[in-house]
């Protein structure tokens, strides 16, 4: 479950946006838009906990009963995927993806998990591929695939679909949501289009407090 309870985030004492009020839990999806500048990103950067310190956030900020910001970023468990794919170039595919794999599993435990992953994307025989040969959506369901393999409590999806071509986005969008639904796990999606909600989901649109709130 995760909670934002009147929430805000604040530079130089003045708020952002208005206060925000969301629960989410498993498979909820909760789009928030907003002009550029209206504190989206960094919103997501405080739920991840790499907030810039000349921000800082007020209100109720909790995944599954645990106060986010006493975590460190490595305790969280939040995954992230960003416009651009990130993955590591020096690496092949099964090495990107063994990445985000939990430390302490057995080398065969290693090796199902990811033959599983490329056969349910479509992608079996990839592992031993190099990044530079793939294709863009092939790269954009990779980064899909690592974020997964991590096993987060909640996914933030930061307008993972702005850089592909109209059909690419269209399949790679229903594919995303799908996949994280399987998981059993809530997402927050930043979007500049409302194509990329699904159905169903939660909205939160960032209005800028007023002056003299």
């Amino acid at each position: 479950m995760f909670i934002l309870d009147q929430y805000q985030i604040h530079l130089q004492g003045a708020a952002l946006f208005a206060p925000l009020t969301a629960q989410l839990s498993s498979r909820d999806v909760l789009a928030i838009q907003g002009p550029s500048g209206s504190g989206k990103s960094t919103l997501l950067a405080d739920i991840c906990g790499v907030l810039n310190p000349v921000f800082f956030s007020t209100g109720a900020l909790t995944l599954n009963d645990r106060n986010l910001r006493d975590l460190s970023v490595d305790q969280r468990n939040v995954g992230i995927l960003f416009q651009d794919d990130l993955l590591f170039p020096h690496l092949n595919v099964y090495d990107n993806l063994a990445f985000g794999l939990p430390s302490g599993l057995s080398r065969d435990v290693r090796d199902q998990r990811i033959h599983n992953a490329l056969e349910e994307a479509g992608l079996t025989g990839f592992a031993p591929r190099d990044i530079a040969t793939l294709s863009g959506g092939q790269r954009s369901r990779i980064a899909l695939l690592r974020t997964l393999l991590s096993e987060p409590d909640l996914i933030l999806l930061d307008e993972p679909f702005s850089k592909l071509d109209q059909q690419l986005r269209t399949q790679f969008r229903g594919w995303v949501f799908e996949h994280i639904a399987e998981q059993n796990i809530p997402s927050i999606l930043v979007t500049h289009d409302p194509a990329d909600i699904p159905e169903g989901s939660q909205r939160l649109t960032l209005n800028k407090e007023p002056a003299n709130a």
